[in-house]
Formats: structure tokens, sequence, C-alpha cells
């Protein structure tokens, strides 16, 4: 084999490699045995209804993911709901990313470093998640590596504005499946400082972002207005500064092994600010509002896969002084060892545990223990995703809370009637199925609706059968004897 042929195997095997290994972590357990959660089934159900509908609920809720939920419609309409094609698209994204990693790796440190941090890129515990989750956030970390091997691009000379456009076009497209993506932004700034870019770099990568975060704005000041979205997430404490602390240090060390220096365009300059600046920039922005979840940042884990391969590739070189014929032997054994070490977290990212529900299980439950005649009670309201993912386990249920369906009332989780109108509706029955958290996840009731709910459930009626499963619960109530009209 000549050495041409060689150098062009090498070149194409850098990245086809980690891309297929990818998939392959991507594709085994995709269906986490046939279980869906309950992010998973935000999407599944807006996916599930038209492009109008679709728009209206934007309009009251979720805008920030309202690129994601018309792909995914897209996607459902031409290859059918289900599991695969709830996940496949993510799976996809972080192979592409894995690619990206890997390509950036060969360019800035050698074949070694692209292909370590290529591989690693898909055995990170964050990733492991995201790869076989159905939202955007692996298709934002897809969308990063592109724009990040277009940044070098542009730095080693290869930046015509075809690749400028391209540049801003995938840093918006970004902003538009989740508009924290922006903070890749300085991420890439803090490079260009850091191989000292010309006047010239600095105004033509200025005009691309410019032009990406300007596409983005009407989005983020609609969002801004539904804000209450995510006011769940609790506020920043020290112990959840732990992770990120940790991830900086791996990285960190990996940028150290790269030898940096100031002025010159290497791994480090590249994948220590992809790491550290969206995960430092949401710590700040999470001091003012809390916003702290790592999906936000997970595009940040390209930087570290990054530097990861760059300590190996640096490992590689080191062995090959000693044992040339052993070196190229490091790579593969450590993503090996890796991958056996890794496999209580690999096994567990697939099963329905991993996660805080189960959607689809407990509609079984349902389907079986129902009766003609009988109403149903979701508590909170949320829990409605479970019908709203599989409606023929509730045919035959009446929904007695529901006011207005979330297609109408442009919601997830639709319009429930007033407290009293919904006590009304329970003395009514006879018998009424209740869809709520399982035990040991539930939290108290907050809505005065929800309590109500409970409050007529436990005076006026008796539980006679009661189903836990995967974080959910279905509990049958039938009214006392005592107290029957």
């Amino acid at each position: 084999m000549t050495s041409h042929i060689r150098e062009t195997l090498r070149r194409h095997l850098v990245w086809l490699v980690p891309l297929v290994w990818t998939l392959s972590l991507g594709l085994w357990g995709l269906s986490r045995q046939d279980s869906v959660w309950r992010d998973e089934a935000a999407t599944w159900q807006v996916a599930g209804r038209s492009a109008g509908e679709i728009w209206h609920m934007l309009g009251q809720v979720d805008a920030v993911h309202g690129l994601y939920y018309l792909l995914m419609h897209c996607l459902f309409e031409l290859f059918g709901a289900g599991t695969t094609t709830l996940r496949l698209p993510s799976v996809l994204a972080t192979a592409v990313a894995a690619a990206c990693v890997a390509l950036l790796g060969q360019r800035l440190a050698g074949f070694w470093a692209g292909l370590g941090g290529g591989l690693a890129l898909g055995l990170l515990p964050a990733v492991q998640f995201y790869l076989q989750e159905g939202r955007p956030y692996a298709l934002v970390a897809a969308g990063a590596g592109i724009s990040t091997l277009l940044l070098v691009s542009l730095l080693q000379g290869r930046g015509g504005r075809p690749r400028r456009v391209a540049y801003a076009l995938t840093v918006l497209v970004c902003a538009l499946l989740n508009w924290l993506s922006l903070l890749i932004l300085p991420a890439h700034a803090a490079t260009l400082w850091w191989v000292r870019a010309g006047r010239g770099v600095w105004g033509r990568w200025a005009v691309a972002a410019t032009a990406a975060v300007c596409g983005a704005l009407p989005l983020i000041l609609f969002s801004r207005g539904q804000s209450d979205q995510v006011s769940w997430i609790p506020p920043l404490t020290w112990h959840m500064l732990i992770g990120p602390a940790v991830l900086l240090a791996i990285g960190g060390l990996g940028a150290r092994l790269d030898r940096p220096r100031a002025g010159r365009l290497s791994a480090a300059a590249v994948g220590l600010p992809l790491l550290a600046v969206p995960q430092l920039g949401l710590i700040a922005l999470s001091l003012v509002q809390p916003l702290f979840l790592d999906r936000y940042v997970l595009f940040s884990m390209l930087g570290l896969a990054l530097l990861i391969g760059t300590g190996l590739g640096a490992a590689v070189r080191a062995a090959a002084r000693r044992a040339p014929r052993a070196a190229g032997l490091l790579v593969p054994a450590v993503v090996g060892v890796a991958v056996v070490a890794l496999l209580p977290v690999e096994l567990g990212k697939r099963a329905p545990a991993s996660r805080v529900d189960d959607v689809l299980a407990v509609s079984a439950e349902v389907d079986r223990l129902k009766q003609g005649g009988d109403a149903v009670l979701f508590v909170p309201a949320a829990r409605r995703d479970t019908a709203l993912v599989s409606p023929a386990a509730f045919t035959g249920l009446a929904d007695i809370a529901l006011a207005a369906s979330p297609e109408a009332s442009g919601t997830l989780k639709g319009e429930e009637a007033d407290p009293a109108k919904v006590r009304a509706a329970m003395l009514g029955r006879q018998r009424i199925l209740l869809v709520t958290d399982a035990a040991k996840v539930a939290k108290p009731a907050s809505a005065e609706r929800d309590r109500v709910k409970l409050a007529v459930l436990r005076e006026r009626f008796r539980p006679v059968a009661d189903e836990q499963i995967r974080g959910r619960r279905v509990t049958v109530y039938e009214r006392r004897a005592d107290l029957r009209s």
C-alpha cells in the first residue's frame, strides 16, 4: 500500500469510525424497553398535531422549541409515530457531532487525537443520556460541531464567503432549536482571541455572528414572555458546580498536554473555550435567573471530547518513542477499557429507570383496569400526557376535568374547568381512575384544582385498585356505598 493510499484511508477513517461507532451506541437499546418519559412525551404529542395546531400552540407555550417540533411533525408524518422516529434524529446528530470532533482533532493535533476524541464523545455519560432522547439537544451539538469546523477553516485561511454564510446559518439554526446555544459565540470569540486572529478575521466572524444573533433575536424576545416554562428550575447552589468543575479539570489536563501557546491554532485553543465558556456562561446567567441544566450546554461536551482526544494523541506520541509498534494500539485499548468501566452507566442510560417516569407503561394499566362508564382524572394536569401519547388506552374514559383540549387551547396539557365544576363532575361518577406520579417521586399538589380532586376522592371515594409502574401510578376509586345517591 503506497503512502498516498494509506494517508487517504486514514483521512477518511478518522471521522468514519467515530461516526459508525456513535451510531452503534445510539441504536443499541434505542427503544429503552418501549418507554417514553415526560419530556419526550411533549415532543410526541406535539409532533402528532397539524402544523396549524403547532403554530397556535407556539403562540402560548414552548416557542423556544418551535423549529424542533415542526421538524418532528414532518418526520412523524413521513415515518409514523414511534420510539425510533422519536429518537433516531438525536442518534444521527450525535454521530455527526462525533465525526466533527474527529475532524477537528485530526486538523489540530493529528490522527490519533481525532480518532480518540471522536470515539470518546459517545461514551461521555451526559452524551449517553441525550444520544437517545427525543429532544433537540443532540441536534444543537451537531450544529456546534459543524460551526466549529467552519471557524477552524476560517482561521486556517479556507474561510471564503460560502463558509462564512454556512457558519451564520448553522449558528442561527442551532439558536432556533435552543437559543442558549448562542453561548458558542463567546466560546469562538475566545478562540479568536487565543490565536491572536487578525482584524480581518475578527471582522468577518463578527458579521456572521451578528447575522445569526439578529436572526434569532425575535425568538429570544418572544420566548422570554413564556419564561414561566423554566420557573421550576431550582436556583444555583454550590453542589451544582461540582460537575462543571470536574469537567473543566479533565479538559484542562487535556489542554495542558497539548502544550498550548498564545497565537497558535491548536486543539487547546478550540477545545478549552468550547468546553469552558458555555458552562461558565450558563452559570453566570443562572445567577440572574435559574437556568442551570446540563442539557442546555450539551454541545460543550464536544470541547471535552476534543481535549480527551488531544490527551490520547499526546500519549500515543510519547509511547511511539519507546514502543512504535504498540503505540497504535493505545487508543483502541483505552476506548475498550472505558467501555467496560462505563458499562453500568451505558446499561443504565438505556433502561426506563434512567428517566423520572414512563408515560407508556401506565397506559397499559389504564387499559386493563378501566370499565365502561369510568371517568379519568390527572394530577397534576400535565400527567394527561399519558392519554395524549396513548389515546387508544383511554378510549371510553371521560376526562371530566378537561374544559378545552390541548389542540384547541394551544397548550401542552389542555385547560381544565374551575375547581367547583370539577368537584360537581366528580360527584356525578361512580368510578374514577386517577393517573398521577408514583409515590416516591410525587410532589404535593400545588394547584387548587388538584387539591380539590384529591379531597373529593379522599372524602367520597375509596381506592379499589392501585398500580405503580416506572414512575407513574393509576388508582381506581369507587364511590363509597354509604355516600351513593
